[in-house]
């Protein structure tokens, strides 16, 4: 079997076992849903890499309902060996700490080993006190499968887990009987939604995460990196440094179904599931507590929450601790009941909680009356855990985010001064517009009249900020704290905003004209231009009086949120890189001469086009000074299920993140700057080679024709629509759609283009540059992770099945043209690569990819020659609903194969 030869090495063993054991498993329920041909399709594929001459071979003999089938099946290959690596990789994980090898990369104890000779225990709480991490949940559509599918490969993977373990023969056969009907399900089971999917169901698959791993996650983790940190600082205190949050339901850019009314049931579904938690919490708590009076004292504290308790059972009088649980049971299910929420309590109701604060004093009342006398052990558990739980999740579980296109904030801008009969705000230019701006903004006095009827644009993007207004009083100022500008560019876009926040009672002004803001105002840069041009507007901005007042108002701390998406697409792989990584150099030395504090918000996705790759590598890669403490990430689509569906991963990867802002901000910056001026002119010639290519006459019509964009458009996996206008134009096409869709027919173009062409030049040029180029592979982490990210996607890069689109080409000839030009690219740049980092051979450093990558390639491949072909037949037949599932299948089945979409 060719499992056997990809998996020679003895450590992988067990993972050889629970493939065979998936793939046996699998073939046996096929056997009795399938075809004989379908089997022996099946059969082929797992004896060979080769998928192209078992399709030529096979697909001749194939009906429709066989094809269907054989998709369908290939899918879950792919899915099961996706769960069987999973499961490898934590199993690896614990291998490495049950031997005391628990220092791995990306671990706090192998941070705080490095930082102990630099910091005492003094600089590091100062250095905690000022450190935020933060994780935040986009409904960007790049998760191809339902979260009904997701489950049932969790129960998947808690079957090999079982298997792990010393079995009966009985329990053994009950497992082998489990994962057969786990598998008949997942087959029996619609992978692709049948109807589109609303913002409310993001909002729900979003929260789900809280229940799966969050919840438990976040407590456990700081549990852990406290323990970790006073092992080697007996006095430090961790401070709430690490927090998840969230865009869904509050990202309206080129989204109309979002509104004030669904951020409004955003927060509330938030604060359900949170007051559920911590009602299930005390239930857990009153039972861990029967402590009896006969036998412990308790602190005034207690005995007056004990005395207020409703909890009135003859079998309580003598547990203090249960009958105070009792009371802060009681008045915690009656604060959700006045935020307007479904919870029951057995106890009966109390006086609601004024805030979180008060809730948590309650709880800690209890811990200290526990240390005090006697109980200490019992405090350092559940208890302490639900503490950490009420001060990291309030009472709104993550705080969320704003976001609306900057287009937006000027036309609502200019329909307010057009009804208050000022100027003609469109009109003017950008220093015109900050100067009216900035006298509305100085002025008490609100634009907006209520006897006015305004544009319903307008309506809708006030009654936004009215909502999130009155949201921060109900649940907590730190409901929302951020409204980002989508394609900011001028400083113009940065004081709209600020305008309609003064509008909606965010911002306020006193009598003197200073400022104070209840929101933090955060642009983002997306295109190249605008990387380019933040540096002027943000040491603009920051040198007028009026916003460094504002500044004050929010410690004075500036956040600037950087896009990954839009610049790649815009400029190509290369210069999206560079001009992110200028940005930041240059945005430091502006804060700093403005004496501002920075963040920096990473917009990245999963795929390398859109800035994905390994955090922690990432992390480490940004310029010097760029993180300092502070650093925001998005986690969209399939990377939030891969890394956050259970408990024990998404400690993992959140512990990984704090790691890496701790060394990037508090260790000496040991790696080496890149050579600007060669990084400069590789940039210059990428851009110019990648921007020749996406405008080309002829290019749009071959993106449309040649890849399956138009299906992937109709794919329910998102609220938002593919495009903001049109999908005839690059310009309009969204970030996502255009990386998955290249990812799909295995190109992968935005990670790489113009790479080759733009070393060979330079190297031309400058004889010396290639000897600069392999020096800074080794010892740049910028360049390291940029070669390192493009390494990945060169290797799931396939040509031969990327040719095969062209037949789905109205002009052939254009096409192959086209194609050719690409293939050209492909080749420089795996040339170029192999110069720099001396093999030829992709993913030699990193084995765990080139095996994963082996093992269901037949299965990727495959897929690929049956989507081209129903792709073909529903060109002659576009109307054909089913031959569309069929090519959604297909579509699904490929990004699980490549576990990235867009």
């Amino acid at each position: 079997m060719l499992l056997h030869s990809l998996l020679s090495n003895p450590k992988d063993a067990p993972l050889l076992a629970d493939v065979s054991y998936l793939s046996g498993a699998l073939l046996d329920v096929l056997q009795h849903e399938t075809n004989a041909n379908v089997i022996a399709v099946l059969n082929e594929l797992l004896k060979t890499q080769d998928a192209t001459a078992t399709l030529h071979k096979w697909l001749p003999q194939l009906d429709g309902t066989q094809t269907e089938q054989l998709i369908r099946a290939c899918s879950l290959f792919a899915q099961v060996f996706n769960i069987a690596e999973d499961a490898h990789h934590e199993r690896r994980r614990l291998s490495h700490e049950q031997s005391g090898n628990n220092e791995r990369q990306g671990s706090l104890r192998a941070t705080v080993k490095a930082l102990k000779p630099h910091l005492n225990t003094a600089q590091l709480q100062a250095a905690l006190n000022q450190t935020q991490v933060s994780a935040v949940l986009t409904a960007h559509p790049t998760e191809v499968q339902r979260q009904t599918i997701l489950g049932i490969n969790r129960r998947i993977r808690t079957i090999l887990d079982q298997r792990g373990h010393t079995l009966s023969r009985q329990d053994s056969e009950d497992l082998d009987w489990d994962i057969r009907a786990t598998l008949l399900t997942l087959w029996q089971t619609n992978e692709t939604r049948p109807f589109k999917i609303s913002v409310e169901d993001e909002i729900s698959n979003g929260l789900g995460y809280f229940n799966l791993s969050f919840l438990q996650a976040l407590p456990k983790l700081y549990r852990n990196m406290q323990r970790t940190l006073q092992d080697a600082y007996p006095d430090i205190q961790l401070p709430n440094i690490l927090q998840i949050g969230g865009w869904i339901g509050g990202d309206r850019d080129g989204n109309p179904n979002v509104s004030a009314d669904t951020l409004r049931f955003a927060v509330r579904k938030q604060a359900d599931v949170i007051f559920h938690y911590y009602r299930d919490e005390l239930a857990g708590l009153y039972k861990e507590l029967p402590l009896s009076e006969r036998r412990i004292d308790v602190s005034p504290a207690v005995q007056a929450l004990s005395e207020r308790s409703p909890d009135t059972e003859r079998a309580r009088a003598e547990e203090p601790y249960r009958r105070a649980i009792a009371t802060i049971v009681a008045r915690i299910v009656a604060s959700g009941r006045a935020l307007g929420l479904t919870l029951g309590s057995r106890v009966g109701l109390l006086e609601p909680y004024e805030n979180v604060e008060a809730f948590i004093a309650d709880l800690q009342a209890i811990a200290d009356s526990l240390e005090q006398h006697g109980s200490a052990l019992l405090v350092h558990g559940r208890l302490q855990q639900l503490i950490r739980s009420a001060s990291v999740f309030g009472f709104y579980l993550m705080p969320l985010d704003l976001r609306q296109h900057a287009a937006f904030h000027a036309d609502t801008v200019a329909d307010l001064f057009a009804h208050a009969g000022l100027e003609d705000f469109l009109s003017l230019n950008d220093a015109e517009r900050s100067q009216v701006l900035l006298r509305e903004l100085s002025n008490q006095r609100p634009l907006f009249n209520r006897f006015v009827t305004y544009s319903d644009m307008t309506q809708r993007e006030l009654a936004i900020f009215q909502a999130a207004h009155d949201i921060k009083n109900q649940f907590g100022e730190s409901a929302i704290n951020q409204a980002i500008i989508s394609n900011c560019e001028t400083v113009s876009d940065m004081l709209c905003l600020a305008l309609l926040l003064k509008e909606s009672g965010l911002l306020s002004v006193d009598d003197a004209g200073k400022p104070s803001s209840r929101i933090n105002i955060v642009p983002l840069f997306e295109t190249i231009e605008a990387l380019e041009d933040c540096i002027g507007v943000m040491d603009t901005l920051f040198s007028i009086d009026w916003y460094q007042a504002l500044l004050a108002s929010r410690e004075h701390r500036q956040e600037i949120m950087l896009g990954y998406s839009d610049s790649n697409k815009d400029g190509g792989y290369v210069t999206s890189q560079w001009s992110l990584y200028q940005a930041e150099a240059q945005l430091v030395e502006v804060f700093a001469k403005h004496n501002v504090k920075m963040r920096l918000f990473h917009g990245r996705g999963g795929s390398v086009g859109r800035g994905g790759g390994p955090s922690f590598q990432a992390i480490l890669a940004q310029p010097a000074g760029s993180v300092a403490s502070q650093i925001r990430i998005t986690e969209q689509g399939e990377v939030i299920s891969a890394k956050y569906t259970d408990v024990a991963n998404a400690e993992r990867n959140l512990e990984t993140l704090v790691a890496a802002t701790l060394e990037a901000s508090l260790l000496p910056h040991a790696t080496e700057e890149p050579d600007t001026e060669l990084m400069q002119a590789l940039s210059d010639t990428a851009f110019a080679h990648y921007r020749k290519l996406i405008t080309h006459q002829g290019f749009i019509d071959f993106f449309l024709q040649t890849t399956p964009i138009e299906a992937i458009a109709s794919l329910n996996i998102g609220s938002r629509p593919a495009s903001r206008k049109t999908l005839a134009k690059i310009q309009d096409l969204r970030a996502i759609p255009w990386v998955f869709s290249w990812t799909q027919t295995r190109l992968i173009l935005p990670a790489w283009y113009g790479f080759g062409t733009a070393v060979a030049s330079v190297c031309e040029q400058n004889p010396a540059a290639l000897a600069s180029l392999r020096h800074q592979a080794k010892h740049s982490a910028f360049i390291q992770a940029m070669l390192s990210n493009m390494e990945q996607v060169l290797a799931k890069t396939d040509l031969d099945i990327a040719r095969s689109y062209i037949a789905l080409s109205q002009d052939q000839e254009q096409a192959q043209a086209i194609f050719d030009l690409i293939e050209q690219e492909y080749h420089r740049s795996r040339q170029a690569l192999a110069d720099i980092i001396g093999s030829t051979e992709l993913l030699k450093q990193n084995r765990s990819l080139a095996r994963s990558l082996a093992l269901r390639m037949p299965f990727l491949n495959a897929l690929n020659w049956l989507q081209v072909r129903l792709l073909q037949d529903l060109k002659q037949a576009p109307q054909d609903a089913q031959l569309l599932a069929m090519v959604h299948s297909t579509i699904n089945g490929i990004a699980q194969g490549l576990r990235n979409t867009g």
